[in-house]
C-alpha cells in the first residue's frame, strides 16, 4: 500500500477525504475512468469504521455477499483496487480546502501535507475520528509535545520514558512496537483485562515478565512538568497506591468518538452537519466538490454502505468531466470491455495477444 507522508505538494485527479468503504469503492470507480487519487483519513489505516468500530461484526447487507464482516470487507476493497495504485495519507486529518487560481482545489492536512487536484470527494462517514480525552487536570498543555493520541512517526518516540494507557488493541499494539526503541515503557490499565487481540495481550505478558515493559494495574492521576514538557506520571494502583512514574512522551489510547471536525469549515452550506448534493452527480453546491456514504443527505437518502458504492459509481462520471473535459466519457461493462479488463489486470494487453 503506498502511503505518502512527506512530500508538501502533490498533484493528482482527484482527493478523497475518507478511507472508509465508500471512499476505497470511489477509487475502484474513478480507477476505471484513468483518473487517479490520493486518500486523506486520521486513521492508522483503511477501513473507516468497519475497521475501527466493528472489524469482527457481521454485514448482511452487501449484495451477492450473505454475510461479511467489516475488516473482511476492506481487505476486499483494497484487493479490488489495487490496479489503480491509490495513494493513502494516514493518520492525517484535512483541516483546509482552498481553491486554486486555475480552478483546481488544495486540501491541507494537519501535517502540512498539501495535495493539489481537479477535484475533492468527501466520503468522511459521520466525521474524523478523533480521540477521546482522559480527564487527567491540566492535560491540554501537554498535547502535542509530550502527550499524543496517536503514533504518526515512531521515531519521535525513540530513546523516550514512555507511558501508554488503555487495554484496547492501540494500546497494545503500540506497546509492542514502540518497546525496542523506547528508553522505558510502562503499560496503565485500569485492571488486568484487555480488550486487545489474545496473541497480544500474550505478547505483552511477556515483555513484562522478562522486565522488558512495566505493567502497572491503575489509572493515571495527575501530571507533572513544564512549558508543555513532561516528566513524570503520577498513578493511582488498585490499592490506591500512588506511585510516580517517569515519563516525557504519554500516549493514552481512550478510544475514539466521531465528529465532523474541520469539514464544518469548508464551505459546504452544511444541513445538520451533513452535506447536501444531487442525487445526480452526488455534487455538493459548490462544483468540484462531491460527498458520497453517510457524510452525504439528500431525500430518501439511506445510511447504507450499498448505497455509498451506488453514489461513487454515479460520482465518477462528473468528476471525469471535470478533469478530464477534452475527452469522450463512455460507458463500458467491465464484463465485456477488454480496455477495462486490462485495466483490472483481468486481460492481457493486445499487444501481447498480437504476438
Amino acid at each position: 500500500m503506498p502511503t505518502e507522508s512527506s512530500l508538501t505538494h502533490i498533484e493528482t485527479d482527484v482527493v478523497i477525504v475518507g478511507a472508509g468503504p465508500c471512499g476505497l469503492f470511489a477509487v475502484f470507480e474513478l480507477g476505471l475512468l484513468d483518473l487517479k487519487c490520493h486518500l486523506v483519513d486520521i486513521l492508522d489505516r483503511p477501513g473507516g469504521q468497519c475497521t475501527e468500530l466493528y472489524p469482527e461484526k457481521p454485514i448482511y447487507d452487501i449484495p451477492a455477499i450473505p454475510e461479511i464482516n467489516g475488516q473482511t470487507l476492506t481487505d476486499a476493497l483494497m484487493r479490488q483496487i489495487e490496479p489503480f495504485n491509490p495513494v493513502f495519507h494516514l493518520g492525517q486529518m484535512a483541516v483546509k480546502l482552498e481553491k486554486l487560481e486555475d480552478g483546481r482545489w488544495s486540501l491541507t492536512t494537519d501535517t502540512g501535507t498539501v495535495l493539489h487536484a481537479c477535484c475533492v470527494v468527501i466520503a468522511a462517514g459521520g466525521g474524523s475520528f478523533m480521540p477521546k480525552k482522559p480527564p487527567i487536570p491540566g492535560i491540554e498543555s501537554y498535547e502535542s509535545q509530550s502527550v499524543f493520541y496517536a503514533v504518526r512517526q515512531k521515531e519521535r518516540f525513540r530513546g523516550k520514558d514512555l507511558v501508554i494507557v488503555g487495554g484496547g488493541d492501540s494500546a497494545l499494539d503500540w506497546t509492542l512496537n514502540l518497546q525496542p526503541i523506547a528508553k522505558s515503557l510502562t503499560l496503565v490499565h485500569r485492571r488486568n483485562e484487555f480488550r486487545a487481540a489474545p496473541d497480544s495481550v500474550s505478547k505483552m505478558q511477556k515483555l513484562a515478565s522478562e522486565g522488558k515493559i512495566k505493567f502497572v494495574v491503575g489509572q493515571v492521576k495527575s501530571l507533572e512538568g513544564q512549558d508543555g514538557l513532561l516528566s513524570a506520571v503520577h498513578v493511582e494502583e488498585a490499592d490506591k497506591n500512588l506511585v510516580s512514574l517517569p515519563c516525557n512522551a504519554l500516549l493514552p489510547f481512550f478510544g475514539l468518538t466521531m465528529k465532523l471536525g474541520p469539514i464544518a469549515d469548508f464551505g459546504l452550506n452544511l444541513e445538520r452537519n451533513l452535506v447536501p448534493v444531487d442525487t445526480e452527480k452526488f455534487e455538493s453546491g459548490t462544483p468540484g466538490i462531491f460527498a458520497i456514504g453517510d457524510i452525504c443527505t439528500y431525500p430518501g437518502k439511506l445510511k447504507l454502505i450499498l448505497s455509498g458504492f451506488h453514489e461513487g459509481a454515479l460520482m465518477s462520471r462528473q468528476v471525469f468531466r471535470y478533469c478530464r473535459p477534452d475527452e469522450k466519457l463512455r460507458f463500458e461493462y467491465t464484463t465485456s470491455s477488454s480496455s477495462l479488463q486490462e485495466k483490472l489486470g483481468v486481460q492481457e494487453p493486445k499487444e501481447a495477444k498480437r504476438a
